[in-house]
């Protein structure tokens, strides 16, 4: 086995004799056809189980599988009580816990925190499969079903919340879900590589307190190991060159979990660390003290090679949902079934996303053959394919194999973004092997047209004019979504997202290929409002340069503060963690939340909806810029309000019969964008 694909070097578990399973089972019946008397390993979680490698638990059963062990599945069972815990009998090793694709307070909830009623990752869409804090709550039906069995936790959900993390929805800092969950051991972000070091070291009888080595996961312990050196991270800059000189074996310590929760300017500076200690190259292990117990959180896992990644991607998945679901739809699956990932991780370093958090910021990428043999896969074996594959791309469409010119340059780099506040002079920015690839995936038989659906991070798009006429002449079907966010620069440098000049240019690059193209394709920009840094002028600056434009937002975005991000902790403490945080030093930034103040920000992103225009009068009133109240060109919303909107009772209904609806379609915007929204 070569050092490319270390990942597949492991000795085989003995059960690998049973070979391979057409769908890792879901029940007893199951195991008795499959030869199997108990499952090494199970895996609980909070979506249906659909056998493709979009899916998390499908990667995850199926790598283990691969590794000669046993895996079953326990997909969205009833909560209520332990019985469903038990629908496979007793794991010989552990169960697997995961919340899910998505985590399950975002699932669940929106940002105003209101109650979703579907769910993408169910079977007919339905929600409310799953409980909130799903890993927490299905951790601990597993240890009432079996009380000595180890939990080993994994996924986005608790991915975010390895550390002492704000949230969002309980409106304080809640300690490390590993606590909570009372479980053995956490693996965080893309966990292949402990996952199965992990399980081959348990399978020969190791203990999870001597796997203080493995990369990538999390433990509780009574005390920090013996034969590490502290650097305190009360400053981060002193930290770092404290660190330095200790040498190689030192241990960050963050603040402790008492500390962050009662101090929120502490809170900023722990997330500070945390996102500076991310790169794989020079991350060193975190410790964080929780009451009595260490939490020792190991340094990110080292990238999947691209040959690993080829693997992991060809295993034998079913490339189906479970039969069990019969002819229910998946409304995700549905969405995924015809689209190829073809890398993984972003190094936009994006402070309101979670992507870098989980997936890191080292790009890791599949060959050509292999994206062109699932093309392939998915023409021969996809029921009613109509010859278009939906998406080829990852987190974003356009990182394909990018990365720092010089490896020790990256090793040794500690910027949360490689493209802001401008693209670093280090970094590759070709397309010329993503162009490549495009054309081989198009030219396989049976294929009518390949599609771009991920968001093209626009800021790198510009690099390239051939990358942006390839786009426009092969793989744009109507719409391309790009991610501007804001046009204003205050909460644009808290986004870590280039100015809306870089839009400008972009935009000018798409419409003259479009142009030369004989084409009729349209950009959609997405916007967030409420971010923090963003000021009510600020939105309202936004939502002019939207009616300049002739933008009609239809999906719109307000932030929602995910654990662990670094836009959370500027919401949570109102300082800003880009920055070096010290008491009395640190920079502020303004906050947004008041449901009253953040409907507003959502409301200025819609200004042409009838509905939100009492509420904008009554702000621009307030804000001295009545002067954009009227119904010219030049105003931002109308004097008058139609029939039956916005205001209730003989008010609304005075102001429409004495202005009529007709005044806004003629004077109003006319370009309306309905994207397709991807996932959930």
């Amino acid at each position: 086995m070569t050092p490319d694909i270390k990942l597949f070097s492991y000795r085989k578990h003995w059960a690998h004799r049973f070979g391979t399973a057409p769908f890792l089972p879901m029940s007893r019946a199951e195991m008795d056809l499959l030869g199997w008397d108990q499952c090494d390993v199970i895996l609980v979680t909070g979506d249906a189980y659909v056998d493709h490698p979009s899916f998390g638990m499908a990667i995850i059963g199926r790598l283990l599988e691969a590794q000669g062990f046993r895996v079953g599945i326990i997909s969205q069972p009833d909560w209520t009580s332990p019985a469903a815990f038990k629908a496979l009998g007793r794991p010989a090793l552990y169960f697997g816990i995961t919340g899910g694709n998505m985590d399950s307070m975002v699932n669940r909830y929106t940002s105003d925190r209101r109650l979703r009623h579907n769910d993408s990752y169910t079977a007919g869409g339905e929600g409310g499969r799953r409980p909130d804090r799903a890993v927490i709550v299905y951790a601990q039906r597993c240890r009432e079903a079996y009380k000595e069995v180890p939990i080993v936790l994994g996924g986005i959900e608790s991915s975010l919340r390895r550390i002492a993390h704000y949230d969002y929805w309980s409106d304080k800092v809640r300690r490390s879900i590993l606590v909570d969950a009372k479980a053995d051991i956490l693996l965080y972000g893309n966990a292949e590589r402990a996952l199965v070091e992990v399980t081959h070291r348990l399978a020969k009888g190791e203990a999870f307190a001597e796997m203080d080595d493995v990369r990538g996961i999390a433990l509780l312990k009574p005390a920090a190991p013996e034969g590490w050196a502290e650097a305190h991270a009360d400053d981060i800059d002193t930290a770092d060159e404290g660190a330095r000189q200790m040498g190689a074996k030192t241990v960050i310590r963050l603040p402790s979990y008492e500390q962050v929760s009662s101090d929120s300017e502490t809170y900023a500076r722990a997330s500070r660390v945390l996102h500076r200690e991310s790169n794989p190259g020079n991350a060193r292990p975190l410790v964080q003290r929780h009451g009595d117990k260490e939490l020792w959180v190991t340094p990110p896992p080292i990238p999947l090679t691209t040959p690993e990644m080829d693997k992991v991607y060809e295993l034998p998945y079913a490339r189906a949902p479970h039969p069990a679901y019969e002819a229910a739809k998946i409304p995700a699956w549905e969405m995924i079934k015809t689209s190829v990932t073809i890398m993984r991780g972003c190094f936009g370093g994006c402070s309101f996303c979670s992507i870098t958090e989980h997936e890191g910021r080292v790009i890791q990428n599949r060959s050509h053959e292999s994206v062109v043999r699932e093309v392939a896969e998915i023409r021969d074996k996809t029921e009613g394919f109509t010859g278009i594959i939906s998406d080829i791309g990852g987190p974003t469409a356009n990182m394909y194999r990018m990365a720092c010119k010089d490896e020790r340059t990256e090793a040794l780099c500690r910027r949360p973004s490689c493209v802001y506040p401008g693209i670093c002079p280090n970094l590759n920015t070709s397309h010329d092997s993503l162009i490549e690839l495009y054309r081989k995936a198009r030219a396989v038989p049976g294929i009518k047209k390949v599609m771009v659906a991920s968001g093209v991070r626009y800021d790198l798009a510009v690099e390239s004019p051939e990358y942006v006429k390839e786009l426009v002449e092969h793989h744009v079907g109507g719409y391309l979504k790009i991610a501007p966010e804001h046009t204003e620069g205050g909460p644009l440098s808290k986004m870590m997202k280039p100015g809306i000049g870089t839009y400008d240019a972009f935009k000018l690059m798409f419409d003259k290929a479009v142009e030369k193209a004989g084409k009729k394709y349209f950009l959609i920009p997405y916007f967030i409002a409420a971010h923090p840094g963003t000021t009510d002028d600020d939105m309202m600056n936004l939502a002019l340069w939207l009616k300049r434009n002739n933008y009609r937002a239809d999906q719109v975005q307000t932030f929602l503060p995910s654990p662990m991000a670094l836009a959370t902790a500027m919401y949570h403490s109102g300082k800003n963690p880009l920055k070096a945080v010290r008491r009395g030093g640190s920079e502020d930034v303004e906050t947004v939340k008041g449901i009253r103040q953040r409907r507003l920000h959502k409301a200025f992103l819609r200004y042409h909806d009838a509905e939100n225009w009492p509420t904008l009068r009554e702000a621009l009133k307030e804000m001295g810029r009545a002067d954009l109240i009227g119904n010219g060109k030049h105003h931002l919303v109308p004097s008058f309000q139609p029939a039956g909107t916005g205001l209730s009772g003989g008010e609304g209904r005075r102001l429409g019969a004495k202005h009529g609806a007709q005044m806004f379609t003629t004077q109003g915007v006319r370009k309306t964008l309905r994207p397709k929204v991807k996932g959930a």
